[in-house]
């Protein structure tokens, strides 16, 4: 029987990249085929912000930070909320994925040379119980070089197995079809797409001008998620959340289309927790889209005041950074698919990050000079760009001016300045006691407690209509599509289980496509900065397994 390559890897995103890098280590010939042109190599992990999840690292070590492996796996169990017989696999692969981020997973990625930055994030802080949602202490590594620092080194293994003749790249292959020789899912058809020279991201044009057809001994399925498609979203979206947003900015291109999770569906795959997805509720147009309904979204430190559409407070313990899936629970029961952060200058400049490398040109360039320089701008370069061209920003010097500003960005009157007032007002005076009731101003104090947190993350706390502290900003917040928590249910080898419960022969599925591991290892909410350490670990235990069976 004659075979085109030993595994074929469909998706050239991070998860497909570690994954032929381990067949390439073992000597395996594989060819990775992707829909999109070169240029998107890496896919959704180069747009990153190159968090990582790791426990009792170095890094939380020197900034005292105690974390342990029970305490993480608590708040893994706490915070995914595994209630289904299809949560068996998850529940394993969270365990192997807490020991990973507990012991070999920072050393081995530091040996391929990857670094990070010193301080350490906390994020999805929760705001319940030990037992519940949330991560107990701050866990979320920043990567130096942000996404494309972490792609860099097994894209840099791949083509060393291209010059080495094991691996063929074959892009503009959009996979439609696999099939079976004797039982076992050996080749893959699709088409071949027109050449593309858009940019990364950018729509590269769906017109075929060929197709193709590949066998091998073994597939591996590392295509990523939905959260490019809209239409499928609001198709899976879950009826706990109500009804889905009307409005949707997208936080991943257009590929992103989850297509080839049917078609693996069709081979025999079984796909499940489609119903679990993971979307931010701190979205804002990008001024500078690069794909349609291009969002950002922004990582916010926790002083700012989030009003609903029609300006009255969140509830306990809907902080900024503190429940990314209650917010959103919360907000679809609003009867309004939108926000508002109110902040001022000086909350915005230092407590306002954005997600995505290209928005952090300091930490995705590796410049620690660029780094001390936003630390000393009043409002670092990328956000004060979004104050001055951002649709979604409303920038004034008094309260009632800023509310006629927050309507004309929605074009409807549902603020009125006495509800926003009464809100801010409130706030404020808590802010001037050292004692509160306000769990939100208890919050501020308490992060203030972390050198992290007071380095670079919270401002000190003040009054938000302080007139020293800068004009006034309300910033409208859209729901961002992002991952999908469900995927093809697989074992801790990463074989594809069918129907029966038994591995679809040949099949092997990593990254988002698998739920990062097992059909959803993150249960119903995510602790972040374990999308893309899933798509590592997931991708790993896909390339070791594959090769081995096929050796």
């Amino acid at each position: 029987m004659t075979y085109d390559a030993d595994v074929i890897v469909i998706g050239a995103g991070l998860a497909g990249l570690v994954a032929t890098a381990e067949l390439v280590d073992a000597g395996r010939k594989v060819i990775l085929v992707d829909q999109e042109p070169e240029q998107s190599i890496g896919g959704q992990a180069h747009w990153s912000f190159g968090g990582l999840f790791f426990v009792d690292s170095p890094e939380q070590r020197r900034m005292r930070i105690k974390d342990h492996r029970d305490l993480a796996l608590q708040d893994w169990h706490g915070t995914a909320g595994f209630d289904r017989e299809d949560d068996a696999w998850p529940r394993r692969w969270a365990e192997a994925y807490v020991d990973f981020a507990a012991g070999e997973k920072r050393p081995w990625l530091h040996a391929q040379g990857v670094r990070f930055f010193p301080v350490v994030g906390w994020a999805e802080r929760g705001g319940y119980d030990a037992n519940g949602h949330g991560n107990s202490v701050p866990r979320f590594h920043i990567t130096w070089g942000t996404g494309p620092g972490l792609v860099e080194p097994f894209e840099r293994r791949v083509r060393a197995g291209v010059a080495r003749g094991l691996v063929q790249l074959r892009f503009r292959h959009k996979v439609t079809g696999l099939s079976r020789t004797a039982g076992v899912v050996d080749t893959v058809t699709g088409e071949v797409l027109e050449p593309s020279d858009a940019v990364r991201g950018a729509a590269s044009g769906r017109e075929g001008v060929g197709e193709f057809s590949l066998r091998a001994q073994a597939v591996i399925v590392t295509s990523g998620g939905i959260g490019g498609n809209h239409d499928l979203v609001r198709k899976q979206w879950p009826a706990r959340l109500g009804t889905p947003p009307e409005r949707l900015l997208s936080g991943v291109p257009a590929h992103v289309d989850g297509l080839m999770l049917g078609i693996a569906e069709d081979a025999g795959a079984r796909h499940i927790n489609k119903d679990r997805m993971w979307h931010y509720t701190e979205g804002i147009q990008n001024w500078d889209p690069i794909w349609n309904r291009h969002g950002i979204r922004i990582l916010p430190g926790p002083s700012s005041l989030w009003l609903d559409a029609t300006g009255k407070r969140l509830p306990v313990p809907l902080f900024p950074g503190f429940d990314t899936l209650g917010t959103l629970d919360h907000i679809m029961k609003t009867g309004h698919d939108h926000t508002w952060f109110v902040l001022n200058q000086r909350i915005i400049g230092k407590e306002f990050g954005l997600s995505g490398s290209e928005q952090n040109p300091d930490l995705t360039g590796k410049s620690v000079r660029q780094v001390i320089d936003r630390a000393r701008q009043a409002v670092p370069g990328p956000v004060k760009a979004f104050m001055d061209k951002g649709a979604d920003f409303v920038v004034e010097r008094d309260l009632a001016a800023l509310v006629r500003g927050m309507n004309a960005v929605t074009g409807q009157d549902l603020l009125d300045e006495t509800t926003v007032r009464r809100e801010v007002v409130a706030r404020d005076r808590e802010i001037l006691n050292p004692f509160t009731k306000d769990l939100q101003v208890m919050s501020l104090h308490g992060a203030r407690k972390y050198l992290g947190d007071k380095l670079i993350r919270t401002a000190a706390p003040h009054r938000i209509l302080d007139p020293k502290a800068g004009p006034l900003v309300a910033v409208r917040l859209s729901i961002l599509t992002r991952k999908s928590l469900g995927g093809l249910e697989t074992d801790l080898s990463s074989r594809v289980l069918g129907a029966s419960g038994d591995p679809l022969p040949g099949v092997y599925a990593a990254g988002e496509a698998a739920g990062f591991g097992g059909g959803g290892v993150h249960g119903y909410r995510a602790l972040e900065g374990t999308f893309l350490g899933g798509c590592i670990f997931s991708g790993r235990a896909a390339g070791r397994a594959a090769a081995a069976a096929v050796g």
